[in-house]
């Protein structure tokens, strides 16, 4: 019994031994982070305008099959679609503009 935990209470003590020698290099790991997520960001940017013009595409085609069919809440449809589409390329100008990246 005495052998087993004097093997655990080394396996924890090489453990926090460990777990410290990460923890001393924080600013070098917080910095490393930065710079990942800034290198990610214009690409998310990018990736929101492309669904806006996505978004775009498939509102105007639903707004326009409405239309066609007599519809009468086509007007309601096209705000909808069309606040959305412009909520996402606002979203990611704002974003764009906020962190200057």
């Amino acid at each position: 019994m005495k052998k087993t935990f004097k093997t655990l209470y080394a396996g924890f003590i090489l453990s926090l031994i460990g777990l410290s020698a990460y923890a001393q290099d924080g600013n070098a790991g917080i910095n490393e982070a930065t710079t990942q997520v800034k290198s990610y960001f214009s690409t998310g940017t990018n990736l929101m305008y492309a669904i806006g013009a996505i978004v775009g595409l498939v509102g105007a085609i639903k707004v326009y099959k409405k239309w066609n069919d007599g519809e009468h809440d086509t007007g309601k449809v096209a705000s909808s679609w069309f606040g959305s589409c412009i909520f996402l390329v606002v979203v990611a100008t704002v974003l764009k503009s906020f962190f200057g990246v």
